[in-house]
């Protein structure tokens, strides 16, 4: 179990965000800590709510104290390294066609190229309208 403080509006549980790092217009907050430790460009869900809320001038007046879980995110990698409990450098697909279906998995929001991540599940194959043999995981 993870607690952070997320804006009053973001509190529902099963919400779902990715954290992409600090801001520099809190680094004087007594919360930063708080707000801050998780890992930037992963992903997380709300998985209950605490009754503390605080004020804060960023978040629409005020934060609530929720419980997260990081969550594996789902990307494309080149089926030769596609294997369970690997560990990879992921790189972005070069691709153009931002209309494909895959899209989203080739180019995942929140995963930096040269990040080293653990795929944790093998989905399956997916199709490329480029013609690369990529195969859906799931990373951590």
């Amino acid at each position: 179990m993870l607690l952070t403080l997320i804006g009053e509006t973001q509190a529902r549980i099963g919400n779902r965000f990715y954290f992409m790092g600090s801001l520099t217009e809190c680094r004087d907050c007594r919360l930063r800590g708080v707000c801050f430790n998780m890992e930037p460009g992963s992903l997380y869900e709300v998985v209950a709510l605490r009754d503390t809320v605080h004020e804060c001038p960023i978040h629409e007046g005020s934060v609530r104290v929720v419980e997260v879980e990081r969550k594996p995110t789902l990307a494309a990698v080149p089926r030769k390294y596609a294997i369970d409990g690997s560990t990879v450098t992921f790189e972005s697909r070069r691709c153009d066609n931002i209309g494909c279906e895959n899209y989203l998995y080739c180019v995942p929001i929140g995963i930096k190229n040269g990040s080293r991540l653990r795929i944790t599940d093998i989905i399956g194959d997916i199709e490329c309208s480029s013609g690369e043999n990529i195969v859906l995981v799931k990373l951590e």
